[in-house]
């Protein structure tokens, strides 16, 4: 089959029978143009299916575009979806888009990624951060492109953010296991890190420590290594001479390849994963878990108030989580049992 070219301005204005410049005068919607040759103009249009390019009339104006960009990390991570799926619907109730972008979580693509969709005059920039420095994006914020940071802060950056109370989650998870007796608790981690990891981290050294539990370096496995997978770190840590009575996860991935090995145990261990996962309460697994579509819907909420308000004041949000028992998080450590 042949492809049929678009039909150009000048086509529809050759079919109705008027001059470019009274065509294009109808599609900016222009008041000094008849009715008639309005109409004879959009129904030629309409015969020669013509689509008028009101991106590149915009941009030649030096103005913007309806668009919002939304740059994330790894195409096959679930969080991200649920996330832009609450920016696009928040985004939709004010008549602006999404377009999505990745940079496959390596930090050496995110500025070359982000100039790109700068290049195409997008109204606002919501960017889950994974450089070590967005000061690149100053120039641009001065201009007038608000940049809202999601999941992450931006760094060198003044701009909005919004995140998890990481710390305060994973220290609930580690609390309700050392209420019921636990005192070796064995931490997962890939990529350690990250802002996120960071936090949690420090909310399960928190909890220990206020059980009188200091040394926790043997029962944490922070491996930025790509090719060690969750399930050699759970086994790492079930191979040791005293081993933990019960494991968290910092992330989705961890917890599924922990949940892997420790269903194959015929002495349970005691499980909560940070995030929640597909088929988490089928499993029985216990996880701290929190609304991704809310901090989109919330990461959108900020960039339009900056589109309303250039002059307004940053602002850093912080969502709630909330620990849901499903069985895996309950188990007792073998002596109380």
């Amino acid at each position: 089959m042949t492809t049929q070219s678009r039909a150009t301005l000048a086509d529809v204005a050759r079919l109705a029978g008027v001059s470019s410049k009274t065509a294009s005068r109808v599609f900016a919607g222009a008041g000094n143009v008849s009715v008639d040759t309005r109409e004879r103009v959009l129904i030629a249009a309409k015969r020669l299916r013509f689509r008028p390019n009101n991106l590149a009339r915009n941009l030649r104006r030096g103005g913007v575009t309806n668009t919002v960009a939304f740059v994330i990390g790894d195409l096959k991570n679930p969080f991200y979806f649920h996330v832009a799926a609450g920016i696009e619907r928040e985004l939709a109730l004010s008549g602006l888009t999404m377009v999505l972008a990745t940079t496959d979580d390596s930090p050496d693509s995110e500025e070359r990624v982000v100039d790109a969709l700068i290049s195409q005059r997008v109204r606002a920039l919501l960017l889950i951060p994974i450089a070590d420095d967005q000061s690149y994006l100053e120039g641009e914020r001065q201009l007038g492109t608000p940049v809202v940071s999601v999941d992450r802060p931006a760094r060198n950056l003044l701009a909005d953010s919004v995140v998890l109370a990481n710390r305060q989650g994973m220290a609930e998870a580690v609390r309700s296991l050392t209420a019921i007796g636990h005192r070796k608790i064995g931490f997962i981690s890939n990529p350690s890190a990250m802002y996120t990891q960071r936090e949690r981290l420090a909310g399960y050294r928190e909890a220990l420590r206020e059980v009188g539990v200091v040394e926790t370096a043997q029962w944490e496995r922070l491996d930025d290594d790509p090719d060690i997978s969750p399930e050699l770190a759970v086994q790492s840590l079930l191979d040791l001479p005293d081993p933990p009575t019960a494991i968290v996860a910092g992330n989705n991935r961890g917890s599924a390849g922990a949940v892997r090995v420790l269903r194959t145990l015929q002495t349970p261990v005691a499980f909560i994963g940070f995030d929640d996962f597909e088929l988490a309460d089928a499993l029985g697994i216990s996880v701290v878990a929190y609304d991704p579509m809310e901090l989109g819907r919330t990461a959108a909420r900020l960039a339009l108030a900056h589109l309303a308000d250039p002059d307004s004041f940053t602002s850093q949000v912080e969502l709630p989580t909330r620990l849901i028992h499903r069985g895996s998080g309950e188990i007792p450590p073998p002596s109380a049992r």
